[in-house]
């Protein structure tokens, strides 16, 4: 589905990704992990166009999306949940939520989604006409969740989805993803919690000062004593980027 070939990154003179190549077939979970500042961010915001490549390309589905606008990207079917949730804080949950609609034009299908968000996350409902920027922590990962899958993306792009979360809302959050991807949502991942990122992965990357060092599958990652001791003590949990 995504093919990301000889990626380079930068700003000004900082170099952020070096020649990123992997590739994220359909129906799968993918996770890049590694340590804070490798350049796993800037990867995904140069998926979703909100940071040039300056070299490689991003095929997805067959298409050559290099440096394409947001908006196309988000039409060719990827949607990204940003670092830090950026809810709409002035808006009511509601309206987050239908935004995240804008490129459909099925109100019917578009009312039975925003019902299913509403039935996945009780607690969204409760607060439909309270402003995004009310919600606690939790609330407001749940709403940039449901928002990115109103669009109803082949490819759903996380970076960071557990960040500040509470351990029991983090373990719901899990659950989620899984569940989506049991029902067909393609996921690219980037998340600071590594141990339950590979839980849930069929296959993981290594990124390490803007380069893959290292890849397999989910499972196999997370029992590699050296990548353990490496990567899933406190150096990935502790991290933002």
């Amino acid at each position: 589905m995504l093919a990301v070939n000889n990626l380079h990154v930068r700003y000004g003179p900082v170099q952020a990704v070096r020649g990123v190549c992997f590739t994220v077939k359909e129906g799968q979970i993918v996770s890049l992990i590694g340590a804070n500042g490798a350049g796993k961010t800037s990867t995904l915001l140069a998926l979703s166009g909100l940071v040039p490549v300056a070299e490689g390309s991003l095929i997805f589905d067959g298409k050559d999306l290099t440096n394409a606008s947001p908006s196309t990207i988000v039409r060719a079917g990827i949607s990204q949940v940003p670092e830090g949730r950026a809810v709409l804080a002035p808006l009511s949950v509601q309206e987050n939520l239908e935004l995240g609609a804008w490129v459909r034009h099925d109100g019917h299908e578009i009312r039975r989604d925003l019902d299913h968000i509403y039935t996945l996350f009780p607690r969204l409902a409760e607060r439909r006409k309270q402003a995004g920027g009310q919600l606690s922590g939790g609330e407001q990962q749940m709403l940039v969740l449901g928002r990115a899958l109103m669009s109803r993306p082949r490819l759903l792009v996380l970076d960071e989805p557990s960040m500040g979360l509470a351990p029991i809302i983090v373990a719901s959050v899990f659950k989620v993803l899984a569940d989506w991807n049991q029902q067909g949502t393609t996921i690219l991942l980037v998340e600071q919690n590594a141990r339950q990122a590979l839980k849930i992965s069929h296959h993981a990357y290594v990124v390490d000062h803007g380069t893959i060092v290292r890849e397999g599958r989910g499972p196999e990652l997370a029992a590699d004593p050296q990548l353990a001791e490496t990567y899933l003590g406190g150096t990935i949990k502790n991290a933002a980027r």
